[in-house]
């Protein structure tokens, strides 16, 4: 699984990294993670307010830091 945190590297950006790292290790899943931190890189995933997540090039969550990760399964 790739995993990309889009973003400046803001405090919400640090703060969605941290949430979706504890969510795979309560999955007890593996991923690699990139930083994409230039904007028209960004803009390419049509994402127009950061922090982003997409996971194996699918944008998941954009605009805001989740309480509960979207990707864990109830």
């Amino acid at each position: 699984m790739n995993i990309k945190i889009l973003g400046s590297g803001c405090a919400n950006c640090v703060n969605l990294e941290r949430v979706t790292r504890d969510a795979l290790r309560e999955l007890g899943a593996e991923a690699e993670f990139e930083k994409v931190t230039e904007y028209a890189d960004i803009a390419a995933y049509g994402i127009m307010r950061t922090p982003g997540l997409v996971v194996d090039e699918q944008v998941l969550l954009s605009g805001r830091v989740p309480t509960r990760f979207p990707l864990v399964a109830s």
